[in-house]
């Protein structure tokens, strides 16, 4: 796997997806502007509709339902999104990940795209290796390195100067194909490849066997020799990489989301025992969303997106809940009431240390996470509520006087 992707790029990848799919879950609907950024030469764009012509001369980082850039980054282009078009000249590398993926210009180094359906143009050669995974992938674009695709269906439309890797339920050629280089393909469609995109000299056949492939990934994680370091230094690093992970969340929340964010983390602290109930029956719906999706039977395929919810919202709620309490009692011992920012995410960080410590408390532990993760998730269920259907008649407060800005 090291000669298909460097490691830390990888890394790079699934963090930005990680942290753009987890807020865009949270402030989805309060986007509906486009937001955007320069900062340090990147360019950072988000919203539910994205049409950004860029001229980035660093990278770039969109996150939005239906993304289309244009222009030229002399950088990476990084991207997330339900429609994700990509029509930008790059000079390094692209990442995509979306419902349907489309790149439709030239770029300058590797690209790397998931999805349900994946297509490059010929309108767009790479430079360096293409890499495409999903259901439905389209290579139109010429490509001067190596090319691997992963997916249930494959249409080789352009030629390959390196060599291909292929792994797929049915591998179509177009007028266009040719692999200078040599072929490994795993496929179900005992199809020939033809003579005119690769000699039969060139090409191995590698048996397709989905069992066999999944064993085979047991065996491989099974015969690495992992590193043994002290079980305390190991709890330890597990702890840093979560507590960095939640709080660069808190900094993108704080950050796009501040005045959301703060409603919820009020509806917290203000009404604690309605927000719990809420929670039960926000997180009861989600996780009813499952069979239920499932028995529709042509909702099977969305089930995934479900358990997705329930863990973006779980996390989520999590680090929210444990915010507004750490919040509440900063300022019963004096704290500011309208913190810097920079002082909201040392109170993040002390929150989830606070929690993690609790965790070596039997029974305690538990339901002190479980309790937050209700109260996180009721906020979240109450701000979705409130954008849905309006209250004439605003809750007052027990001294009447008060509006409560929900």
């Amino acid at each position: 796997m090291t000669a298909m992707m460097d490691g830390s790029k990888d890394v790079d990848m699934r963090f930005f997806l990680i942290a753009t799919i987890a807020s865009l879950a949270l402030a989805g609907p309060g986007l509906t502007q486009d937001v955007s950024r320069v900062h340090g030469g990147d360019t950072y764009s988000a919203g539910e509709t994205v049409t950004e012509t860029l001229s980035a001369t660093g990278d770039a980082f969109a996150a939005g339902g239906v993304i289309t850039t244009s222009g030229s980054a002399s950088g990476d282009i990084h991207a997330a999104g339900y429609d994700v078009n990509i029509s930008t000249n790059t000079g390094g590398d692209v990442y995509a990940a979306g419902s349907s993926v489309t790149i439709s210009a030239p770029v300058g180094e590797d690209i790397t795209a998931a999805g349900f359906s994946v297509r490059s143009t010929s309108t767009a050669p790479v430079e360096g290796n293409l890499r495409f995974f999903g259901r439905s992938l389209t290579i139109e674009g010429p490509i001067a390195g190596a090319l691997t695709a992963f997916g249930g269906t494959v249409h080789l439309n352009a030629p390959v100067s390196g060599d291909a890797w292929i792994v797929a339920d049915t591998v179509t050629y177009g007028p266009e194909a040719r692999i200078d280089g040599t072929l490994i393909l795993s496929t179900e469609d005992s199809t020939s490849v033809p003579e005119r995109v690769i000699p039969a000299a060139r090409i191995t056949i590698e048996d397709w066997n989905t069992r066999e492939i999944y064993r085979e990934f047991d065996r491989s994680w099974d015969a690495i020799d992992m590193p043994m370091l002290p079980v305390w230094l190991s709890m330890f690093s597990a702890f840093l990489i979560s507590a960095i992970f939640l709080l660069v969340l808190a900094a993108i929340f704080l950050t796009f989301a501040e005045t959301r964010v703060e409603k919820m983390r009020r509806r917290v602290t203000r009404q604690p025992l309605q927000t719990f109930l809420l929670g039960v029956i926000g997180l009861s719906a989600l996780f009813g969303m499952v069979p239920i999706t499932a028995l529709t039977i042509i909702g099977l395929p969305f089930v995934p997106f479900a358990l997705l919810a329930i863990l973006v919202v779980w996390t989520l709620g999590y680090l929210l809940a444990a915010y507004a309490v750490a919040r509440r009692v900063l300022v019963a011992f004096d704290g500011s009431e309208d913190p810097s920012l920079l002082a909201k995410l040392v109170t993040v960080a002390l929150a989830i240390s606070v929690v993690a410590i609790l965790n070596f408390i039997p029974f305690v532990g538990w339901v002190v996470n479980y309790t937050l993760v209700l109260l996180g998730t009721g906020a979240i269920t109450a701000g979705l509520l409130s954008i849905w259907i309006t209250d004439p008649d605003p809750a007052v407060e027990l001294d009447m006087r008060t509006p409560i800005d929900d």
